[in-house]
Parts: structure tokens; sequence; C-alpha cells
């Protein structure tokens, strides 16, 4: 703990966006002999959710994370649950990004604002790409089965509408994720489900893919304890889905909304992720330091859609200039020292 301590920094950055209901992200950074890492659970987690993203931390900043497989690492763009006409003005931060993940479904919104803002994120990336890009959805889980039935349908095949690569977390349970694929399939909506809560807050992280609820699977360095971890993770996953269905389920590495330093440990995980010959690795949801209006370190912009893997250094004189207040950091340090306990 003494450790732990002696290396900590706290700190608060601010967002452009309103995002998941904050708009400052506050973060635990660790400095340890193998470099730096982080400890950012959300603030309403409990001390046993929490750990995981302190064990995260530590891999990072005493362990290191295994060699990488490729060097660049394809990411989508990010648009909030922004109104519409701010739309371009968010994917003008992803430069070079043809695959979005919209955020819909969220509180106090309307179906009409998610048709609209994923609209208008279809017309900025068709001129981007001649087929016209990507786009997936997360609904954090804020729809029911027959409210993403309509959601969905919508949103393929309404005025202005196309595919999507996929809806992630339309549903909070792996039994509503089953009654919506049936619910899909009988309307003849064709849409790949993706689950994140259902693996990461799961007592059985397979349970999802063994029910037949998902497609794709979403990843979360943090939550699942480290590099190391996840890819344990993404290997049983794949294999969960061989044996089901006689397809891999495809991994997409995300970002828990993480300072510049916790960027790097997913990056890390999807630079070193092993893919099939000839498998397609979708783009990774690990662009979102462009969602911050500081960080601990000079932004990395994608360049051609990609980012590069390696280690992060937070800039000292960023750290003194974004430092949490004391009441914050003395937070922070409590519930560091709870979490360690718990480890």
């Amino acid at each position: 703990m003494e450790e732990l301590l002696a290396g900590a920094a706290v700190v608060a950055l601010p967002l452009r966006v309103r995002f998941r209901g904050i708009e400052v992200r506050e973060a635990l950074l660790l400095r340890g002999p193998a470099g730096w890492g982080e400890f950012a659970p959300f603030t309403e987690y409990d001390d046993a959710t929490s750990a995981a993203w302190l064990a995260a931390g530590v891999e990072a900043a005493w362990t290191g994370w295994p060699a990488p497989l490729r060097q660049r690492v394809a990411v989508n763009a990010t648009v909030p649950a922004v109104p519409a006409e701010r739309v371009r003005q968010v994917l003008d931060r992803f430069p070079g990004c043809t695959t979005a993940k919209v955020k819909v479904a969220e509180r106090g919104q309307r179906l009409d604002d998610d048709i609209a803002r994923v609209a208008a994120v279809r017309e900025v990336l068709a001129e981007r790409a001649p087929d016209g890009g990507r786009v997936r959805v997360d609904a954090n889980g804020g729809w029911s089965p027959a409210q993403a039935a309509q959601a969905l349908a919508a949103l393929t095949a309404g005025p202005g509408q196309g595919p999507l690569e996929y809806a992630e977390q339309p549903c909070a349970t792996v039994a509503e994720l089953v009654l919506l694929r049936e619910q899909l399939a009988r309307g003849g909506v064709d849409v790949r489900i993706a689950a994140d809560e259902s693996i990461r807050r799961a007592s059985d992280p397979l349970a999802v893919v063994r029910a037949g609820a998902a497609d794709v699977a979403v990843l979360k360095v943090p939550p699942m304890g480290g590099v190391r971890a996840v890819l344990r993770l993404a290997e049983q996953l794949r294999a969960e889905g061989v044996q089901r269905s006689g397809r891999a389920v495809p991994v997409v590495l995300s970002s828990a909304l993480d300072t510049a330093v916790g960027l790097a440990a997913g990056l890390a995980a999807a630079g070193a992720l092993p893919l099939a010959a000839g498998e397609e690795q979708l783009a990774s949801g690990l662009g979102t330091g462009a969602l911050f209006a500081a960080d601990v370190a000079e932004p990395r912009q994608p360049v051609g859609g990609a980012l590069p893997v390696g280690p992060v250094q937070p800039d000292p004189e960023l750290l003194l200039r974004h430092a949490a207040p004391p009441d914050r950091r003395a937070w922070w340090l409590d519930r560091l020292r709870r979490c360690h306990a718990l480890l």
C-alpha cells in the first residue's frame, strides 16, 4: 500500500460534452517500476466491483503488458447523446475514423432524437468513406425488448438510415437479449447484438454467449482486471462461440472513459489480441480521448482512423494543473486503501 500511495496522483479532467451523466472525469493514476497505471472506477461503483480496476492499474504500473502483435489499432468515433446538429462537430475530433459508435436510449430523450442523431452520423460518414462507413449504436441496456425491436427497425429501415454493424447492449439482461433476437428475427431485422454489461457485470461472463444472446463481445480492460485477464476472456468467449455455433465471437476492445493512461492499456490489449487467419479486427472503442477537454498527456489523435499501441507518460505539469481538490484526493486515496484490502 505504501508503494501505491507513493506514486499516486488524483486528477479531475473536464469533458467536452456531458457523457455517461458526468462533465468531469476523476481518476487516480499510479506510478510504478513498469510505468503508469490507472484506477478510475466510476464513483457509484462499490468496492467489490472497483477492486478489479485496481488490479488493472497495478498490472500496468508494476508488471507491464504482453508484447503487441500489431503497432496500430483502428478505432471508432464515439458520438454522445448530443443533438443532431452537433454531430459533425463531434466527428471532426475523430479524423479518418469511418466507424462510429452512437449513444442511444439516453434517459430523458426520445427515439426521434436517436433517429436524427444516427442519420446525421451517416451523412458525415458518407463523406469520408465510399461505402458510407460503419455505424454501431450503444443503448447501455436502456431499452426493453419491444422498445429495442422498434428502435432497431427504425434505425435500419427508416428514412436516411441503413445497416448497423451491431447494437451494443440494447437490453439489460441476457434473457431480454434472447427475447430481442427472437423478435428481430420475426420482424426480418438483421442486426447483430453485442454484449458489454452482460459480460463485465456477470458472475459468469460466458453465459451471454452460451445462451445465444450475443454475436459480438465488447470488453474493457479496467473492469476485467487488466490486459492479460481480458485476453484470457477473449479466448474463452471465442471458443464458446465456436462450440455453440461453429463461429468465433468477435471481440471489440472499448474504453471506460479512460484518461490517456488508461487508454494505453486498452490499446495494449487490442494490439495483442490474436486473430484467426483472414479475420478482420473490428474497430476498437478506444478513441474516447477526443471527448476530453483536457488530459494528463498530449492527446493522440487518430491518423487514418487508427491509434498507436504503446505506453503513455503523463506530463508532470498537466498532473499539477488538473490535480483534484484536496477533499476529492482524500476520497480517492481512501477508496484505494479499501480496494487494496480486497485484493
